[in-house]
C-alpha cells in the first residue's frame, strides 16, 4: 500500500481516542481491511514504474513543496511505506500535522538546521543550556553555517534577532532535568519557530505542540524504540515544515531503514506502559537517593518520568565502576537500567566551563531507570554507593531550567 494511502485511511481516526489507544493503532489502522495483523516491511530501495511521465510529474511537485508524492513509492530517499507508519503513528501521539523520520536524532536536528534558510536568510538561533551534548557542539561549532545564542528562559526574547531562525529548548534537558515552561517560551519566541526537544518526556508526559512548539524533536532512539536495538530520530511538525525536511533528508541522504522504522513503529505499541511502569520505579529511587549520606542532591523533574540525575559525594567514576544489574553505558530509554558519568561522556564534547554552567557538574550521575524490580535496581545502586559518609541527607531539586547553575 502507497504512503498516500495509509495516511488517507489513517485520517478516518476518531479525534478523541485516548494516548494508550493511539500508540497501539495509529499507523495500523489500514492492516484489518488489507488482511494484515502485523505491518509489513518494505525493503526496496527503487519501485517500478512504466509512466515516466507521471513520474516527472511527481518529482516536480516533490521538489517545489516535500510533499509525500501521490501514489506509489518512487525511490527508497524520498520515502518509504513502512517509515511513513512510523512517522503517521508519532504526528498522532504528538497532536502534529506531520512527522519527518531520519537515521538518527542528530541528522533530525541537522536537517532542522538545514531547513531553516528561508528567502531572508535565518541561520542565528537562540537556544537555553542544558542540551544534550551533540546538539550543543552542533550549535556552538557552526559546523552548518549556524551562530548560536545562548541564553535562559527569561532572556528569550532579548536574544532574538532579525536573522533568528529557531529557538531550541531541551525540556527535561538532558542531563540535568532542568524543565522551562514551553508556553512562556513560545510567548518570548513570538513568530520565530520554537524546536522543544521531547526525547525524555516523551508524548506520554508531554506534547510540546500543544503549548506552542512548531517542531518537536526525539532522538527515536531512546524511549521510542524503548529496547536498545534501533537508531533513529524524527521531528513532528506543520505539513509545510515538514515539506522542507523532506527535501533536506532527500538531498542529504539521511533516510530511516525500513526495519528502524519497523521496529519504532512496534516501540511506540507499548510507549505508554513502558513510560509508565519506569516512572514508577524512578519515583521510588528518587525517595531512597534523596534520604542517603551518599548523595549530595538529585534532580528530578516536576513532571516526573524514568530519568534521574544524582550527584555523590564520592567518586563518581567508583559508582560506575561498581553496578553490576545497571549497566554503565550511554543512551537512555530502554527496557532494562542505564547509567552514565556525563562530564565524561555524553557531554565530554561540551567547554567544561560551560558544561559547569549549565549545572553538569563533575560529580553528576545520569541514570536511566528501565523495567527491572526497584528492589533489584535498588539493591545495585547501593552496593555501588559503596561505604556512607557521615554527611547530611541529599536535597531533591525539581528544577526549572538554569537552576543548579
Amino acid at each position: 500500500m502507497d504512503t498516500a494511502s495509509i495516511g488517507a485511511y489513517d485520517d478516518v481516526r476518531t479525534a478523541s481516542r485516548a494516548l494508550a489507544t493511539e500508540a497501539v493503532h495509529a499507523g495500523r489502522d489500514d492492516l484489518a481491511r488489507q488482511g494484515l495483523h502485523a505491518p509489513p516491511i518494505d525493503l526496496s530501495t527503487t519501485y517500478p514504474s512504466y509512466d515516466s511521465r507521471t513520474e516527472a510529474a511527481r518529482i516536480d511537485a516533490f521538489a517545489t513543496d516535500g510533499a509525500d508524492p501521490i501514489g506509489p513509492p518512487v525511490y527508497g530517499r524520498l520515502g518509504n511505506p513502512t517509515v511513513a507508519r512510523f512517522e503517521t503513528a508519532l504526528a498522532r501521539l504528538e497532536g502534529t500535522e506531520a512527522a519527518v523520520a531520519f537515521a538518527s536524532g542528530m541528522a533530525a536536528l541537522s536537517a532542522v538546521l538545514l531547513a531553516l534558510p528561508l528567502p531572508g536568510g535565518l541561520r542565528h538561533v537562540v537556544a537555553v543550556r542544558p542540551l544534550y551534548g551533540c546538539s550543543d557542539h552542533l550549535l556552538t561549532a557552526g559546523l552548518l553555517g549556524t551562530e548560536v545564542t545562548w541564553t535562559d528562559p527569561a532572556g528569550i526574547a532579548d536574544a532574538l534577532r532579525p536573522d533568528t531562525g529557531l529557538v531550541m529548548v531541551e525540556t527535561p534537558a538532558n542531563p540535568t532535568l532542568a524543565e522551562v515552561d514551553l508556553r512562556s517560551v513560545a510567548r518570548a519566541c513570538g513568530s520565530v519557530p520554537l524546536l522543544a526537544d521531547n526525547t525524555f518526556a516523551t508524548p506520554v508526559l508531554q506534547r510540546p505542540a500543544e503549548q506552542g512548539a512548531r517542531l518537536v524533536l526525539h532522538s527515536a532512539t531512546k524511549y521510542l524504540g524503548g529496547h536498545g536495538d534501533v537508531l533513529g530520530g524524527v521531528v513532528a511538525c506543520d505539513e509545510e515544515f515538514a515539506g522542507r525536511l523532506r527535501r533536506i533528508r532527500f538531498a542529504t541522504g539521511g533516510v530511516l531503514h525500513p526495519l528502524a522504522g519497523y521496529l519504532l513503529l512496534r516501540g511506540l505499541s507499548t510507549l505508554p506502559v513502558r513510560v509508565r511502569a519506569a516512572s514508577e520505579n524512578a519515583a521510588e529511587l528518587v525517595r531512597r537517593l534523596a534520604a542517603d549520606p551518599r548523595v549530595s542532591r538529585v534532580h528530578y523533574p516536576r513532571i516526573g518520568g524514568a530519568m534521574i540525575a544524582f550527584e555523590v559525594h564520592g567518586d563518581p567514576h567508583e559508582v560506575i565502576s561498581r553496578v553490576r544489574l545497571v549497566t554503565p553505558a550511554v543512551s537512555l530509554g530502554s527496557v532494562d537500567s542505564l547509567i552514565q558519568h556525563p562530564a565524561s561522556i555524553s557531554h565530554r564534547i561540551v567547554d567544561a566551563d560551560d558544561r559547569r554552567e549549565a549545572g553538569v557538574s563533575d560529580r553528576l550521575l545520569r541514570l536511566s531507570v528501565g523495567l527491572e524490580d526497584v528492589e533489584d535496581i535498588w539493591a545495585d545502586l547501593n552496593q555501588a554507593l559503596g561505604t556512607s559518609p557521615n554527611r547530611p541527607t541529599a536535597t531533591t531539586n525539581h528544577a526549572v531550567a538554569g537552576a543548579g547553575r
